[in-house]
């Protein structure tokens, strides 16, 4: 018979199948707990601990490693990774937990390797102390290991709020945690502020996240403020550098902490190879035993802080940190803000606090009943001696002790224990003398246990304490975004002089003045030639109005540099100008000022702003840009106002100043007359007066509009070339 396929719901399977595993990575290796550590973490600090680390001398990475396996079922590549960036040598951590002898590679690098396990050395680095105080007067849990031959803790006591101290990354399923470190005293700061006032800014204690790499932090305050609030957010770390003028190159020497130099080399390197930034020559990785070190090596007479600004745009030299504040609180993920972390670490550590004192009010108590009975013999040490003396059998010495001064078992134990030397008044006194100081410390327990104030105030002189004893200054600068250079795409690209060519077929090439010198004629088609030059540099603007009442926008920069004997780019190609359309006029600008004159065939022209052409979205085709009911005859630039000269088509002549023609905001305006239709002449030509050659000009002057005069015969040797 055969065994038919059971069918099952994919939902099922998943349940059964997935989701224990996804909840073991969550709960049991990715998420960070409130004591700041993973379990991998926590299972190697405690066994450093318990092999008397954090007072004897370093001992071989490898023996750690092994000893750690009885807690930790994993390779030992595996929990020797975890030790690494534990280390003072790796400078993962602010405050490193582990004092490490050897290579242990660093952080800031991708390719350094750590050294094998057999050549290494460690110990616990004296805040370490900090994570086990009082771990064995019952603070914490213990639990089982994973064979049931030893127990190791579920959190450690850890005195400061290690879990914002120390950085924190682990990807789970379906989640993550990324927690930024914080400056230690700052942390302890704020913890003792909150705890004594909550209502207080927190900003103005915890400035902001601090690295072991360093660099420089760039503060946005109110997104600062979120990520505290959220525990969500980001914020931009960027490096360090410093001019070397002599050799003329830019030296950085700490970079971001989500990087490595090896990124940034090669990013840098690739920016050189494609020509984006041409003021760079070279890059080198110059890290030595002194630290991390890039240097950049740039042309003379460059501005370093100009080509870093277009690095950190380009290259992780700048570079985000994505804050996710996931922790385990009683095996709960939680993304929690800075003071919900605080709050839950504060409950944690009073909780410490109290289990402490109820151990040590138990562990005195017994002390003084032991010592209530030993003063009972003070009234009569002869007695006792008899009492034991005239015993026949052992078993019996407790019970007669008992009988004979009303104590009871342990009591009776602890006096049959002392010494014979140690039975007299001299001792018995010496030891009963602690009896009133031991009450009044076990009602001061007693206190602490009932008393939250008791508590924080431990907790507070105990903060107090560790930020005195291992705070540091800031490694990460912080910088106000205000004080930020934004770089736009625009400030990546160089800026130099250039000349642009116009030519009658649609070709448009721009020379870079410098080599515009050295070349010969300019090469262009059989039938074409050149119907406008313009000097102007490689950051402008360009307006070109084509003959359909239309002016496309583009930056000199988006065309290529071309040579003189080179043909150019087709505009056709570049604007997908529509058939039939040609470009007639351009006009490079930086700051859209002055005027167009437009003239038309009717003899009306009009005046508008270039600012009319201004437009804060990056459109590149604009209609309307003239009128369209009569033919076009010219377009000219007006900086200031000047007189100019039409001619009709009968030879008439005017003469006149563009200030008697008021300016227009309407790209598309018909303008005003100037030069008046007789006999249906129309306008054949306008030029400036300066380029008209007139002997007389005065003779053909009028005030607009006017019909003009007749072109007298010395006039006439007119070389000027019309539009069309």
């Amino acid at each position: 018979m055969e065994n038919k396929p059971v069918e099952q719901k994919i939902v099922d399977t998943l349940k059964v199948n997935y989701m224990p595993y996804a909840m073991s990575v969550i709960v049991s290796r990715a998420i960070p707990e409130i004591d700041g550590l993973k379990p991998s973490h926590r299972k190697l600090l405690y066994t450093m601990y318990k092999m008397g680390l954090l007072r004897g001398d370093k001992t071989k990475s490898a023996n750690v490693v092994g000893q750690t396996m009885k807690l930790n079922p994993h390779g030992d590549m595996a929990i020797y990774e975890t030790l690494v960036r534990l280390t003072t040598g790796n400078m993962t951590l602010l405050h490193p937990f582990v004092e490490s002898k050897g290579n242990f590679g660093k952080v800031y690098s991708r390719d350094m390797k750590y050294a094998a396990p057999r050549y290494t050395e460690v110990k616990l680095a004296a805040i370490s102390e900090e994570l086990f105080r009082d771990i064995d007067k019952n603070t914490v849990d213990f639990v089982d290991n994973y064979d049931g031959t030893m127990k190791e803790p579920v959190l450690l006591p850890t005195t400061f709020p290690n879990i914002l101290v120390n950085p924190n990354q682990g990807i789970a399923v379906g989640m993550a945690s990324n927690i930024c470190s914080f400056n230690l005293r700052e942390v302890c700061k704020a913890t003792i502020t909150y705890i004594k006032d909550d209502d207080f800014d927190l900003l103005k204690y915890l400035k902001a996240p601090d690295f072991s790499t360093g660099g420089q932090l760039i503060l946005n305050k109110q997104e600062m403020r979120k990520i505290y609030a959220t525990g969500k957010g980001s914020f931009k770390i960027r490096a360090k550098y410093r001019y070397d003028k002599k050799n003329s190159c830019i030296e950085i020497y700490e970079i971001p902490y989500t990087t490595s130099s090896e990124a940034i080399i090669e990013a840098i390197a690739s920016i050189i190879k494609s020509g984006k930034i041409k003021d760079i020559v070279d890059v080198r990785d110059e890290t030595d035993l002194e630290g991390l070190k890039i240097t950049v090596d740039i042309k003379k007479n460059s501005d370093p802080d100009e080509i870093m600004n277009k690095l950190f745009k380009l290259t992780p030299l700048q570079d985000s940190f994505g804050c996710n504040f996931n922790v385990l609180i009683g095996q709960k993920p939680m993304v929690l803000g800075v003071l919900e972390i605080l709050d839950h670490w504060i409950q944690f550590r009073m909780e410490c606090i109290r289990r402490k004192s109820e151990f040590e009010i138990k562990k005195k108590s017994e002390t003084l009943h032991l010592l209530t009975g030993l003063s009972k013999i003070l009234l009569d040490i002869d007695k006792a001696i008899r009492i034991i003396r005239n015993t026949e059998q052992e078993s019996q010495v407790v019970p007669n002790l008992m009988k004979g001064f009303g104590i009871d078992n342990a009591q009776a134990e602890f006096i049959a224990e002392i010494k014979l030397r140690n039975l007299n008044r001299e001792y018995i006194l010496r030891q009963t003398a602690d009896i009133e100081k031991l009450k009044k410390e076990i009602e001061d327990l007693k206190d602490i246990v009932a008393h939250d104030a008791r508590v924080l105030d431990i907790i507070c002189s105990e903060l107090e304490e560790v930020s005195q004893k291992y705070g540091q200054d800031r490694k990460t600068e912080i910088i106000d975004e205000e004080h930020i250079e934004e770089v736009t795409p625009d400030n990546l690209i160089e800026d130099y002089n250039v000349r642009i060519v116009l030519t009658d077929k649609g070709y448009i090439k721009k020379i870079p003045l410098i080599s515009l010198r050295s070349s010969g004629e300019h090469k262009l088609k059989d039938d074409d030639l050149i119907i406008q030059e313009a000097d102007t540099h490689n950051k402008a603007e360009l307006l070109l109005f084509s003959n359909k009442c239309v002016v496309y926008k583009a930056k000199v920069y988006d065309f290529p540099d071309s040579k003189a004997s080179q043909l150019g780019e087709y505009l056709n190609n570049i604007l997908n100008l529509e058939p039939g359309e040609k470009i007639i006029k351009m006009h490079p600008t930086d700051d859209f000022n002055g005027y167009f004159l437009f003239a038309y065939e009717n003899g009306k022209m009009s005046k508008v702003p270039v600012s009319s052409y201004e437009t804060k979205t990056n459109r590149r085709k604009l209609s309307n840009a003239y009128n369209d009911l009569s033919p076009l005859v010219d377009i000219f630039y007006l900086e200031e106002d000047k007189d100019f000269v039409a001619f009709s088509s009968i030879d008439k002549v005017l003469v006149f100043n563009t200030s008697q023609i008021n300016p227009k905001t309407t790209r598309d305006s018909q303008g005003v007359w100037v030069l008046k239709s007789k006999r249906g002449s129309t306008l054949r030509k306008i030029l400036p007066l300066s380029d008209a050659g007139l002997k007389d000009p005065e003779y053909y002057r009028a005030n607009i509009p006017a019909i003009g005069r007749y072109l007298k015969e010395e006039d006439k040797e007119d070389n000027q070339i019309g539009l069309f």
